[in-house]
């Protein structure tokens, strides 16, 4: 029989890879790109700018104020008896200014604007590790359909030369015409696996490009052999417990409690007086004299005093309102517990699922070895006379799946440490300078 002539694994990836452009991104170079144009992380930081603003405007209840109102009027008069008739005209110009000495309402406002600019930085903080883990996402799908299509296409030609192998040996009568539709059959089946690969890698990329905002980006590929890393600290509730201080959507629970017992604060101090220190200083000019007098004069007045002011009664809508603020405030508590809840169960979802994808890796990468010496069992026994063709094919696939699947599992344990670290809120741009180390130089 004729020996097999499979194309080296080796020079199909290359062939695959052959017509990349000569400049790939790293992982951290397409993350920049990202944060520039990724309109959700540009949502977040605007919210957060303005919720700055927003707590500067809530300080303004406790600083002073000061108006000025200037007024232009002109009267006439007219009197029967004395009889009277005659214009007269008012100028004045008043400067008053007010300093709250007391307001618990105001002084709690501006308590919650600095804790709403707290809850939009945390905000800002997720939308940035979800941008992290989206980039990733999108950077290793496209690797891994990039793998595919090179598996593939390395497997549709060594498929074609079994089948140039299996006409031939026909031809010369030491096969049958079944061994020849088998392989033609699975050469169709690999061409119809290219096909499909290459719409996957081209949708991946599209995707990739939305992310990024750039137009055929092109990621740098992981260098092989990889060491997939293991998490560090080895222990799931030391993560959960990081998750307590770091996680975001904690933050942003217990930063909503605060806010919630603050708005009990506003509530109450419905109750409460108010006081003020008040001044004012005023110029009147009368022009043509006033109602009483002809005589032009310009009186000057000057006020300085504390105005309080004590709520009696409102229809117990103050009372209602303390109620109200109150249930708020347990809901608030409420949704913190399940909010730590959701994250302790994330987290240490992720975290077994790092340790399990890893386990796959191992497992694949023993899987890939023995694939590789079955088929090349199969294809001595192929050439010996005690294994047929489809044994081959078969042997062949499975190696193939075996490696892609392989590619597959690293990409994912990767992403597992990124979604870990999202989890539990330690997620930060210096984790993809860690990656980038593993990327081809």
């Amino acid at each position: 029989m004729t020996p097999l002539r499979l194309l080296p694994l080796s020079l199909a990836l290359g062939a695959a890879f052959a017509g990349l452009p000569a400049r790939a991104q790293s992982l951290v170079e397409l993350y920049d790109a990202a944060r520039v144009y990724d309109a959700n992380w540009q949502s977040a930081k605007s919210q957060y700018d303005a919720s700055v603003f927003r707590a500067e405007q809530a300080k303004a209840g406790l600083l002073p104020s000061a108006n000025l109102s200037v007024g232009v009027s002109r009267s006439h008069l007219d009197v029967d008896t004395p009889p009277v008739d005659r214009w007269y005209g008012t100028q004045s110009a008043t400067v008053g200014a007010s300093q709250p000495l007391y307001r618990p309402a105001n002084l709690a406002t501006y308590r919650q604007g600095l804790r709403q600019a707290q809850l939009a930085e945390s905000q800002l903080a997720q939308a940035s590790q979800e941008l992290i883990v989206r980039v990733s996402q999108a950077y290793f799908d496209v690797l891994a359909a990039q793998d595919t299509l090179a598996f593939v296409r390395a497997q549709k030609s060594a498929v074609g030369e079994q089948l140039a192998s299996a006409k031939r040996n026909f031809e010369v009568g030491t096969s049958t015409i079944t061994d020849t539709r088998e392989t033609q059959a699975r050469y169709d089946l690999v061409n119809a696996q290219e096909i499909a690969a290459e719409n996957d890698l081209r949708v991946r990329k599209l995707a990739l490009d939305t992310v990024v905002g750039r137009n055929n980006a092109q990621p740098t590929p992981l260098a092989v052999p990889l060491a997939t890393p293991t998490p560090s600290p080895a222990d799931p509730e030391a993560w959960v417990q990081q998750a307590e201080q770091n996680s975001p959507q904690v933050q942003q629970a217990r930063t909503n409690v605060e806010i919630a017992r603050l708005e009990v604060d506003k509530a109450e101090a419905g109750h409460k007086p108010t006081v003020d220190l008040t001044a004012s200083y005023g110029i009147q000019r009368n022009a043509g004299g006033s109602s009483t007098s002809t005589l032009e004069n310009r009186p000057k007045a000057g006020t300085v005093g504390v105005v309080m002011n004590l709520p009696l009664f409102s229809g117990f809508a103050t009372q209602n309102r303390i109620r109200e603020t109150l249930s708020l405030e347990g809901k608030a508590k409420s949704d913190l517990e399940a909010t730590r809840r959701s994250v302790a169960q994330a987290v240490r979802t992720a975290y077994f699922g790092v340790v399990s994808g890893q386990g796959q890796v191992r497992a694949l990468e023993a899987a890939e070895a023995s694939s590789q010496s079955a088929l090349e069992a199969n294809r001595l026994g192929y050439q010996v006379g005690v294994r047929i063709n489809i044994d081959v094919l078969n042997a062949q696939s499975q190696l193939y799946q075996t490696k892609r699947d392989l590619a597959q599992a690293r990409y994912n344990v990767l992403l597992g440490h990124l979604r870990l670290r999202q989890a539990n809120g330690t997620l930060q741009a210096e984790d993809l300078a860690r990656l980038n180390v593993l990327l081809v130089k």
